[in-house]
């Protein structure tokens, strides 16, 4: 690299490193010439700005050394005798170096105690004495300065390249999810259609046509792990109008969206399960017409708040006391966990009126984000810390 271009490419870190000089040199001038002033032997600013200027200016060329020592050891730092030898002697050559430039830069000029000449020798003989135990701290204060910045950046990037881990692992687990969700409801709907092959050949027929415009839907989105509200809906009525043809009149289906919502970002297919348990486990046992109202609504505290209702036969408690999730649930569940973390609330549990309600509570982002890393539970991808759900049987049929 030519010399040009790398001052170029460090005019910063230069400009750092010199501008530190300069502040040093000017607190040295100040303690000097209040020094002077105290022991009656006044001195003129420009005269003690000079020499504490010289001395910066030796130990900024000696420090540079010292840096670049540094760099040359790190890799033998494993070797502690090796690496701690090295540098005392690099401590020693500082001291040498240091006084040797001190003393050059300072001879000829006139001592503020004698007013005599001061000479090369004479100032190396008295400065070789005064400076070399301060040196040697001073040299191991660099050394170790230098070591904690380098281990401080080390952590830095270790931390970096973990984080940034730990999200393309999220995001792994993510698309994992959603790839599990797609074919899930597909394989369901196809079971539908193929009751209606022969019975229903026009109703089959139509069927068809509202699964590929709904799998359309689902493949223009790609692996965006939000979309808009109204996309999310859009895509809900296309899987609803093939289920209302299969329950006839048997289905009425309500939206009660908040206009203020419409454009939030929500999961990619979160409605979608929660309709089908309703449809599947609520409506389809029971003879009498169905209700489903699916609505959207903004709390207090910036929260959405997504429910699915409906007016089915409720949830049944097996014999250990719980409710059995299915794999769109639990599929849900995990999304919202590696989607929000602890910010985020899923319950389904019966309604006093008789049925089901599955509410879902997220932040309200009118921009989508991306997973946040977090330490999920393997089976149900709910994080360690994540806050415990509202207070009621949380559990599909």
């Amino acid at each position: 690299m030519r010399p040009l271009s790398w001052l170029v490419e460090h005019r910063r870190g230069i400009g750092i490193y010199l501008a530190i000089w300069v502040v040093l040199a000017v607190l040295a001038a100040v303690e000097v010439y209040v020094a002077q002033q105290v022991w009656d032997k006044a001195i003129p600013w420009s005269v003690a700005f000079g020499r504490a200027s010289k001395e910066a200016l030796a130990y900024a060329i000696c420090t540079l050394g010292v840096l670049w020592l540094c760099g040359r050891l790190r890799s033998h730092t494993g070797h502690r005798i090796r690496w701690v030898s090295l540098h005392m002697l690099g401590a020693l050559a500082f001291s040498l170096l240091h006084v040797t430039v001190v003393s050059g830069l300072e001879t000829g000029e006139r001592s503020v105690q004698t007013g005599q000449i001061l000479t090369f020798d004479y100032l190396f003989k008295k400065l070789i004495v005064t400076y070399t135990v301060s040196n040697l701290f001073k040299y191991w204060i660099i050394v170790l300065g230098h070591l904690g910045w380098h281990y401080y950046k080390a952590y830095r990037e270790r931390e970096r390249q973990a984080s940034a881990l730990a999200t393309e692992l999220v995001r792994a687990r993510f698309q994992a999810l959603r790839m599990q969700i797609n074919p899930h409801f597909l394989f369901n709907t196809l079971n539908t259609i193929s009751a209606f092959v022969h019975q229903k050949p026009d109703a089959a027929d139509r069927m068809i046509v509202c699964l590929s415009k709904l799998l359309r839907r689902t493949l223009d989105r790609g692996d965006m792990p939000e979309v808009p509200l109204h996309e999310e809906i859009e895509c809900l009525q296309c899987y609803l109008e093939i289920e209302q043809m299969r329950f006839a009149d048997r289905l009425t289906v309500s939206f009660e969206i908040d206009p203020k919502a419409r454009d939030l970002f929500v999961p990619q297919l979160v409605l979608q399960p929660l309709v089908e348990n309703a449809l599947r486990h609520g409506l389809m046992p029971r003879e009498e017409a169905g209700r489903v109202v699916i609505s959207a609504r903004i709390l207090e505290g910036q929260r959405l708040e997504l429910t699915v209702r409906d007016n089915g036969i409720g949830l049944t408690v097996a014999s250990d006391g719980r409710h059995r999730e299915g794999i769109g649930l639990k599929n849900v569940r995990s999304r919202l966990a590696q989607l929000y973390g602890p910010a985020q609330e899923f319950v389904i549990a019966n309604t006093p009126q008789g049925g089901v309600e599955a509410r879902v509570r997220i932040p309200c982002c009118a921009t989508p984000r991306a997973p946040a890393p977090s330490e999920a539970d393997p089976q149900t991808g709910t994080p360690a810390d994540a806050a415990p759900p509202l207070p009621a049987p949380a559990s599909p049929q």
